[in-house]
């Protein structure tokens, strides 16, 4: 016979400690509630020694609360994606939540589907970084009182919480940088998307190109042909056969394809290419050479996204004023950038 899961009731009753207390104990809030040492000890002890654990799904009818967070993002695989994420989840572990990690691949249906899904399940709030047609759910999720964090991006006509880059002055810098060290000839790679953020960079880079009284050669590929052979041959046919002499990437993704690109056609390009790009890497620090990189506030950028985060789900006010986080990004000049 299957033994029975034992309760708070049950733990009460053997040590001799009412409910209430062993609630706040368990909820990490003993020393908040001036629950003495020994009290605290005493319950923990004998929860870990009975492998008690909560019975979630009674404990969020009860309170209303599942103790769940939903972070979405274009793809969890990417490292600045990842990085947020992991500092995420243990911010989150040390206030008692669970975050559940999904990609979108910047895909408006994928994201519809997902934020439908976990709405069912009936999670605390979203993180969210959403691809550019899915205004009209974050809106509802919103107006049903769901708490929604959006991050790296936003929709410009939908007031929202959210954190992001300034991303105008970085890539504005960037591109200085590359001007500065006598790149006449600088090409900008990015995506055909129409979000701010990397509308933002592209402006970034005009702006200084045309400041500096040079021409702008920026190549926009599709999004869901990155990996494919037509943008292969796009980037290639830029890098070898017009006259680039540096090239500034809008994302760390497009950096990696056009470095192995330049490795299968022609190695010695990496050496004579000045190079900078959006999005720092670890690989991009070992590099031979190694590459100038755009290095967003990662810690910086969890960590506000979350304190946002918890501060709307304390809160009961739906007239909360907004809270819209400019960060600043830095750049980390490494040897791509001069000239050789």
């Amino acid at each position: 016979m299957k033994q029975k899961r034992p309760s708070i009731k049950d733990i009460s009753k053997a040590l001799g400690v009412s409910i209430t207390t062993i609630s706040f104990v368990l909820n990490g809030k003993g020393e908040e509630r001036k629950i003495s040492k020994e009290v605290i000890k005493k319950i923990k002890d004998y929860v870990e020694e009975i492998n008690y654990t909560p019975n979630q799904v009674a404990q969020s009818l009860r309170t209303g609360k599942s103790k769940i967070l939903v972070f979405m993002v274009e793809d969890i695989s990417n490292s600045f994606f990842a990085k947020i994420a992991r500092i995420i989840e243990d911010i989150a572990y040390d206030k008692g939540y669970k975050v559940l990690f999904c990609s979108n691949e910047n895909n408006d249906k994928r994201s519809r589907e997902l934020i439908r899904v976990f709405s069912e399940r009936q999670v605390d709030g979203f993180l969210i970084i959403p691809s550019s047609g899915i205004k009209d759910e974050i809106e509802n999720l919103i107006k049903n009182g769901i708490p929604v964090v959006l991050g790296d991006r936003y929709f410009e006509d939908l007031p929202t919480h959210h954190v992001v880059i300034n991303n105008y002055v970085a890539s504005k810098e960037a591109t200085q940088h590359l001007i500065n060290n006598n790149f006449k000839n600088i090409a900008f790679i990015t995506t055909d998307t129409n979000q701010n953020q990397m509308l933002d960079r592209a402006r970034g880079y005009e702006d200084a190109i045309k400041n500096a009284g040079l021409t702008s050669t920026i190549l926009e590929l599709p999004f869901k042909q990155i990996n494919q052979k037509e943008s292969s041959d796009l980037i290639q046919s830029l890098l070898l056969e017009k006259n680039i002499d540096a090239v500034f990437f809008s994302t760390n993704y497009l950096t990696q394809t056009a470095l192995e690109i330049i490795k299968e056609t022609n190695p010695q390009l990496i050496y004579d290419l000045g190079i900078v790009t959006f999005d720092d890497n670890d690989f991009f620090k070992i590099n031979n050479p190694s590459i100038s990189a755009v290095a967003q506030p990662l810690q910086e950028m969890a960590e506000e996204l979350m304190r946002i985060m918890f501060k709307l789900l304390k809160t009961k006010d739906k007239d909360i004023p907004l809270m819209q986080t400019v960060l600043d990004a830095k750049l980390i000049v490494r040897d791509s950038s001069f000239r050789k």
